[in-house]
């Protein structure tokens, strides 16, 4: 099973409901990158950290029109252009993100603690020179949505025995706690892996609270193969 998927994307859909949906344009790759479009308080459709694949633009017409794309990690630029691009929309960036904007091929805008008009209040999850890392995660209050670009995930390698959710290997050292463990979301969305639909606060505060002791059982071979 490849880390990342080439060839022809074809996407499967996940964390489907009435206020949006995810997908992973390569299924059976291990890292398990996942997108996500999600309805905002415009009407619109808010596209986040997306790996494209044929076919998905029948599924955001499914919700709405594109309003913006957005990219929640510094490393998650992906094809966010190429969406927006074929969109006519803008790819948001957060303000005080450095060194991604200048990657991207597509019209920008930035934001602050509210993404334009989507409702969601955005917030720093880490931003930090070592390791690298500029991450900003998202959350909807009436929806009760928490969407975590990089920090936690459900992929494979984020998870400890019994763990639903997990913290990325790297940062179960010093996991993101302050900025997280404010939120008791409905549901927990993330960049690699399906989303926590259900019990999703007792996910994340057991994610968090178990990050240092509780450990992959492959974590030395996982964090070996990320910092090569």
């Amino acid at each position: 099973m490849p880390m990342k998927g080439d060839g022809t994307a074809e996407y499967r859909t996940i964390d489907r409901w009435d206020g949006g949906v995810g997908w992973l344009a390569y299924p059976n790759e291990e890292m398990q990158r996942a997108s996500h479009a999600l309805v905002g308080d415009d009407g619109g459709v808010w596209v986040f950290d997306p790996v494209d694949a044929p076919g998905l633009d029948d599924l955001f017409a499914e919700y709405g029109e594109v309003s913006g794309v957005v990219v929640g990690l510094d490393r998650h630029t992906r094809d966010a252009a190429r969406v927006a691009n074929r969109h006519d929309a803008p790819v948001y960036v957060a303000d005080w993100m450095t060194g991604v904007a200048d990657d991207i091929n597509a019209p920008v805008e930035r934001f602050g603690r509210r993404l334009g008009d989507s409702g969601f209040d955005a917030f720093t999850v880490k931003d930090s020179s070592l390791p690298p890392w500029q991450e900003v995660g998202f959350y909807h209050e009436e929806s009760g949505t928490l969407l975590v670009p990089e920090a936690v995930g459900t992929a494979p390698y984020f998870h400890a025995p019994g763990e639903r959710l997990g913290v990325h290997p790297m940062l179960r050292p010093l996991p993101p706690r302050r900025p997280l463990r404010r939120y008791d979301p409905e549901r927990v969305l993330v960049g690699h892996g399906e989303g926590v639909m259900d019990g999703a606060g007792t996910a994340l505060r057991a994610a968090l609270a178990g990050a240092r002791k509780n450990l992959p059982a492959a974590y030395g071979k996982v964090l070996r193969e990320m910092l090569s």
